[in-house]
């Protein structure tokens, strides 16, 4: 059975935390669709937003979400990558949005300062979390009650995962792959992508 991937984006978000993942769970689709051609596809991947108007990205790229926060498909895994998140972390119907999918999800993932986000959300409040190196010091300030820790690609609290910068979130999301699939599956999806996997 599918699982529904659904990626939150907002406006100055990091471009490669959100498309990586994206590019990760949409490859293993395809990847295991051409393997296993009678089999379900693994994952189905769409994007969530506060509303359906363009994000601008913090680069400056335009994303067109698919769905808003009251009112998309249910999330099985729910992924919050970063960026410059200080406004999402004054946005109480957004926190709330996080907090009640992350609860009903199977699995909840930040990239980077998406850690702050879920930190925010209280969708992790004590343990070992991580995210990216410059953003460290910071987070344990705001959080200290976390124990941020540098060093891993990405950090397990149960079904929650936190991942440093960019490649660590590419590398967390074939991490997930392998968890919720097989190994061989994510080996053959960052081998299709052409992308040596720090596993």
């Amino acid at each position: 059975m599918s699982k529904n991937i659904g990626i939150y984006l907002f406006p100055d978000v990091e471009a490669l935390d959100f498309a990586g993942p994206f590019e990760v769970f949409t490859t293993a689709s395809r990847v295991s669709k051409r393997l296993h051609s009678l089999e379900a596809e693994p994952f189905r991947v769409f994007s969530v937003a506060q509303d359906l108007v363009p994000v601008r990205a913090r680069a400056g790229l335009r994303i067109i979400p698919d769905h808003q926060i009251n009112s998309h498909p249910g999330i099985d895994v729910l992924i919050i990558p970063g960026g410059v998140v200080t406004a999402e972390l004054r946005k109480p119907d957004v926190l709330q949005w996080v907090a009640r999918c992350a609860g009903s999800s199977e699995l909840a993932a930040s990239v980077c300062t998406g850690a702050f986000i879920v930190a925010q959300a209280g969708v992790v409040s004590s343990g070992p979390v991580t995210t990216h190196w410059e953003d460290q010091a910071e987070l344990a300030e705001l959080f200290p009650s976390l124990e941020v820790v540098n060093g891993p690609r990405w950090v397990e609290q149960g079904k929650v995962i936190t991942s440093a910068g960019i490649s660590a979130g590419i590398d967390m999301c074939l991490h997930l792959v392998a968890r919720l699939c097989t190994t061989s599956l994510a080996e053959a999806t960052a081998r299709q992508m052409d992308y040596p996997w720090n596993a």
